[in-house]
């Protein structure tokens, strides 16, 4: 058996057994709420909502590519502890959130996107009639998973709803303060010019939100590898478009770029890469890209900057 397939197995087992352990200390009105979340931008919603209510827990740091990610052992520890995990869906967190799927009713696991309408979803005929995860570039998108946890965390905690309804308030008020950034920033792209090219199809909820067409060398997932045709095709459009920039993913290899720009460089133009963007991952903790208000921030001056040449 693949060691993946035993740690999920183990994970299953283990927050069946631990769920049973933890009916003696379900009042959480008397104590932080233990929880874990998958992802960077999601830990971060939860810590605006929770507060000093709720501590928790990111499975996945800087740099670290949710797609292909393999839970560890400690990560299983994690999980097994938690009052609540919160997670993407959407088939972001791959064989994973099968396991949190089925792990309703005997613990409570939050996908984070379930408050989204399906129809405001794009499911690209490539990704096997799957929706594209990757909502969280649309800010207002973004803003449903903020009262998908409020509501989560008020149902466990209804003692200190206030709390949380306090704190989304505050932070859906943040939220909308930057889709509006966002719009006067693109405001600086002359309309011609708004392509995006990325290492992977991440961004194509940012494009239609932001009035920006959107390429992606790889599929909406990276276990999909780009072929020679793929780059090959890629470097014809950025040629025959004259694009002055294509950018790196913070959670994938530069190789993939970098192979693009080569190709356009044989073509007889030259593509420079505008910068790194944040796809999948956050920045580190501490900085202003290690929260989602800084990452996007950060993106859009990035892209704006290397478009403009300003």
């Amino acid at each position: 058996m693949h060691k993946f397939t035993i740690i999920l197995v183990l994970l299953a087992l283990t927050l069946s057994a631990c769920n049973v352990a933890a009916e003696d200390n379900s009042d959480l009105s008397t104590r932080p709420i233990r929880a874990v979340a998958t992802t960077g931008m999601i830990a971060d919603v939860v810590r605006n909502i929770g507060g000093e209510r709720v501590q928790v827990t990111g499975l996945m740091g800087p740099g670290v590519d949710p797609h292909l990610y393999k839970p560890s052992e400690r990560s299983v520890i994690a999980l097994a502890d938690a009052d609540v995990i919160f997670y993407n869906g959407l088939h972001l967190e791959a064989g994973m959130a099968n396991v949190f799927e089925r792990m309703q009713g005997n613990v409570n696991t939050v996908a984070v996107t379930d408050g989204i309408e399906r129809s405001n979803l794009s499911a690209p005929p490539e990704f096997q009639g799957n929706y594209d995860p990757h909502v969280w570039f649309d800010v207002t998108m973004w803003m449903s998973t903020v009262e998908t946890v409020r509501n989560a965390l008020i149902e466990m905690d209804p003692q200190h709803a206030q709390t949380y309804q306090t704190n989304a308030t505050r932070y859906l008020d943040e939220l909308k303060s930057l889709d509006n950034y966002v719009r006067l920033q693109v405001e600086q792209v002359p309309q011609q010019q708004r392509v995006l090219i990325t290492a992977h199809d991440a961004f194509n909820y940012f494009g239609r939100a932001y009035d920006f067409e959107v390429r992606g060398l790889q599929g909406i997932s990276t276990a999909t590898e780009a072929s020679t045709a793929d780059v090959q095709e890629l470097a014809n459009f950025i040629v025959e478009r004259q694009i002055p920039a294509v950018f790196i993913e913070s959670s994938v290899p530069t190789r993939t770029i970098e192979a693009v720009q080569a190709a356009v460089r044989a073509k007889g133009f030259d593509v420079r890469i505008g910068g790194a963007l944040f796809s999948d991952a956050m920045g580190s903790p501490g900085t202003p890209e290690g929260t989602y208000l800084g990452m996007v921030r950060h993106n859009i001056d990035t892209i704006v900057s290397a478009l403009t040449g300003k």
